[in-house]
């Protein structure tokens, strides 16, 4: 694949987004007013490069994924307030992610963020940003290899700890088997997912790997599974479009399985306010894309490292139900949530 030099995305207005943000700013103790009278730093910014820092934001999304159209929304509104030029790009394939970290490098960036789904494919192209002087910050994946990988600071969420809170809420609705959905094979966050569910649920957990880039295959392979071991009284995906594919699968077999998801998109909203999921996790994937860009700007201009370089920022879990959906649709409609 042929990946041409990184570009600027183009930045909105920092009125409105500067605002909008404030409340994520805030766990990194940056500036932040409501007020028309913003502080000159606010001010400066919402200019495409005032600043004078330029940031590449390279994820393993695969095209068209919502989820991650909310960390990029994230990231431009960062970008857009603190003036930064940002670029952002992606590749599910390891290989070419860190192709794409070294691209960066090679256009003298002076920042990097990066995730980390599969860590050891990701070393030599975080080392060399390292050996250049850029700074490399995590979200997303890779909790648990961000620190030995020399990276300045993560945001994201403890999959393993999501896990094991899904596990415990599964014991409280009294479920008895669950069908925990892996869709990516060797991704360390979805598999520490399903390990954490495994660990706390007091009832059975079974793994069920399904190819995530074929709808129609995960949908016959989750129906498959159902109609083969009616026990089964829910289904755990890991991600919210694959969540929708699930519950066409528990329509297809005509089992009545509950749906349990990671992550949330507005459809995946709609379904929690119809009933056919049950609940969904919130890792909350904009606020992962703005602290990540927003970081290298509290760095550069006031020596700011979140976590003192020492813990993660953490941006999960949080549960989404019928009973508090209600306060998360209008930002999941907006794209935000």
């Amino acid at each position: 694949m042929t990946h041409t030099p990184l570009r600027p995305l183009p930045t909105r207005s920092a009125r409105g987004t500067a605002v909008a943000a404030c409340a994520a700013v805030s766990l990194l103790a940056s500036g932040c007013t409501g007020s028309d009278g913003a502080d000159s730093d606010a001010t400066t910014a919402g200019k495409a490069g005032a600043s004078g820092i330029k940031v590449a934001l390279i994820t393993h999304s695969a095209p068209d994924d919502a989820f991650w159209e909310r960390v990029r929304k994230g990231a431009e509104d960062a970008a857009a307030k603190d003036g930064i030029d940002l670029a952002y790009e992606s590749d599910p394939d390891a290989a070419g992610q860190a192709k794409l970290v070294r691209e960066a490098v090679a256009d003298k960036v002076d920042g990097i963020a990066v995730t980390l789904a599969k860590p050891e494919a990701m070393k030599s192209a975080v080392a060399a940003a390292k050996a250049a002087g850029i700074p490399v910050v995590g979200l997303n994946s890779g909790i648990d290899a961000w620190k030995s990988g020399g990276l300045l600071q993560y945001f994201g969420q403890d999959e393993s700890v999501a896990g094991r809170a899904v596990g415990d809420k599964l014991d409280s609705l009294r479920a008895k088997h669950a069908l925990c959905v892996i869709h990516e094979r060797g991704n360390v966050a979805v598999e520490a997912r399903c390990a954490g569910v495994k660990k706390t649920f007091g009832g059975r957990t079974d793994l069920l790997y399904v190819d995530g880039t074929d709808e129609d295959a995960l949908t016959d392979s989750v129906a498959a599974a159902l109609r083969q071991d009616p026990t089964i009284d829910e289904v755990v995906m890991n991600g919210a479009q694959f969540a929708l594919e699930a519950v066409k699968s528990v329509k297809d077999a005509g089992s009545k399985a509950e749906i349990a998801t990671f992550d949330l998109n507005n459809d995946i909203v709609k379904s929690v306010q119809s009933g056919d999921v049950q609940f969904a996790v919130d890792q909350q994937p904009y606020l992962q894309g703005y602290l990540a860009v927003d970081a290298f700007w509290l760095y550069r201009t006031n020596g700011n490292v979140s976590g003192g370089g020492e813990e993660p920022v953490l941006t999960g879990p949080a549960f989404v139900t019928k009973e508090n959906v209600a306060s998360v649709a209008k930002f999941a409609a907006n794209g935000t949530r």
